[in-house]
């Protein structure tokens, strides 16, 4: 789809509204005039005498685009105000209406946060969200039960706390919706000494930066990738670095993503629960084999089922269970099928993702149509996991949103009474210092005074991250002057 931006510097936030309702189709955006003869999105801004005049809509033939004219406008309301010009009029020309208005950005519940610190009351800020972004009633109320339960965890949070991201970017194979930066295993696996050497190196490091700048370790995560590609004997080693090199009196949450069942053995279960870790995700996705085949996971559902249960003897305080709404091939009878599963067998924990296809995934670019009709279905999948989860006694902890996911919704975290994932929540709304190592990890500093952020970017790929450490390393040493 085309986009023309006339008058404006704004095309950032017209091009990812563009995108919600163009999911599957590349925007190409021009200042001047769009190719003659081909539809295209009109955003327009033009000065009058004492006024602006503001104009949005699609141009095809059919359609008419809207208008309207502000007075004393920032910037910030001029560009607010084209949004949702432009929301509505595709809105209406389209028949799709994200249920999220206008707000394109990952964190919408940061957002409402930050209105109620500004508001007079809390039923004003929720008036304000609506209003200003367009968000539907049921989003604003996903938004306000999230944020009550993440507020709890945010206030017992310390300025010079932090936690520990651990990167295992590597995985038995590569699912076909996933974009992160993952390598299987087999081909993989002649980086893994030198991978874990330096991992080493890096949390002795981070540890030593950690102590000289007086910061307090409260929780640790491993992720990836899929961390249990290490062997039994491999992630008994590498937590056991952790163990030496970081003080763990403080440690309120320790989490490892067991993440894919046909990596989990009982051996590799032992040595996490034996090293202090609490917390742990065992990921069906979807309670269906076929699905598993589509998206091409190696394992099926007795597999989970089995690590699962293993799991359970092995008495970890919270177990984590992955599904995900717009799975191709998936039917609405098959993932209400998949939510009854899970909630039956009653884990702590339940993150509902919906399906999000980005270019560098296997499915990006395939079968447009069919995949828009898993869009549409994506809806009525989420309003009944929903559901579920709420009559079961699971609430929403935490919460973000990525582009091009099925029915432009979120992935949503729940949880039992007292079983929030602290992490999870401190990632999310960006208060706490996060410390990361391994290749792709993202350092994320915040100070404890001002609260800037300053973010320190690893080497994505592990032969890069293994032969430019001292690089990396020296980057990482900027912390020292940030907290000053």
């Amino acid at each position: 789809m085309n986009l023309l931006i006339q008058g404006h510097d704004f095309r950032y936030e017209m091009e990812r509204l563009a995108m919600m309702f163009f999911p599957m189709e590349k925007i190409h955006w021009y200042v001047d005039a769009a190719p003659e003869g081909e539809p295209y999105i009109l955003t327009r801004q033009e000065q009058e005498s004492n006024s602006v005049r503001l104009t949005a809509g699609l141009v095809d033939g059919v359609h008419q685009t809207d208008s309207v004219v502000l007075e004393s406008c920032t910037e910030a309301e001029i560009e607010l105000a084209l949004g949702r010009l432009l929301y509505r009029a595709l809105c209406r020309d389209t028949g799709i209406v994200p249920p999220w208005g206008i707000l394109t950005g990952i964190r919408p519940v940061k957002l409402l946060r930050e209105i109620y610190e500004a508001a007079p009351s809390r039923e004003a800020a929720e008036k304000t969200f609506a209003e200003t972004y367009l968000v539907s009633s049921a989003k604003v109320e996903l938004a306000k039960r999230t944020e009550q339960y993440e507020r709890v965890i945010l206030e017992q949070n310390k300025p010079k706390d932090f936690g520990l991201y651990v990167s295992i970017p590597f995985c038995p194979t590569r699912c076909h919706y996933c974009s992160f930066v993952s390598h299987g295993i087999q081909q993989a696996r002649k980086l893994m000494p030198q991978y874990l050497e330096t991992l080493q190196r890096e949390l002795m490091d981070t540890a030593q930066i950690a102590k000289e700048l007086g910061l307090r370790l409260t929780s640790v995560y491993f992720g990836g990738g899929t961390p249990t590609t290490l062997s039994h004997t491999e992630l008994d080693l590498l937590m056991g670095w952790v163990e030496d090199y970081f003080d763990l009196t403080d440690i309120c949450e320790y989490t490892v993503e067991a993440g894919r069942p046909d990596t989990i053995t009982r051996e590799k279960l032992q040595v996490i629960r034996s090293r202090g870790a609490g917390r742990i995700s065992v990921n069906p996705q979807t309670f269906s084999n076929q699905v598993l085949q589509n998206i091409g996971r190696s394992h099926t559902v007795e597999q989970f089922l089995q690590s699962y249960h293993t799991a359970k003897e092995m008495d970890f305080d919270c177990i984590n269970i992955d599904l995900i709404a717009g799975l191709p091939g998936d039917t609405f009878e098959s993932f209400c099928h998949s939510v009854d599963s899970a909630v039956e067998l009653d884990p702590e924990n339940i993150t509902l993702h919906t399906l999000s296809i980005k270019r560098a995934a296997g499915l990006g670019g395939q079968d447009a149509p069919s995949l828009q009709k898993e869009y549409e279905m994506a809806v009525d999948m989420v309003d009944y996991g929903y559901r579920k989860f709420d009559r079961a006694g699971y609430h929403p902890y935490y919460l973000y949103r990525q582009r091009n996911t099925s029915g432009n919704l979120e992935n949503t975290g729940f949880a039992k009474e007292g079983k929030d994932g602290r992490y999870n929540v401190y990632i999310m709304a960006e208060t706490q210092t996060i410390l990361a190592v391994g290749a792709g990890a993202v350092t994320k500093a915040i100070h404890p005074v001002t609260g800037e952020v300053m973010r320190v970017y690893n080497h994505k790929y592990p032969y890069e991250y293994i032969a430019r450490y001292e690089e990396l390393l020296e980057r990482k040493k900027q912390l020292y002057s940030f907290f000053e």
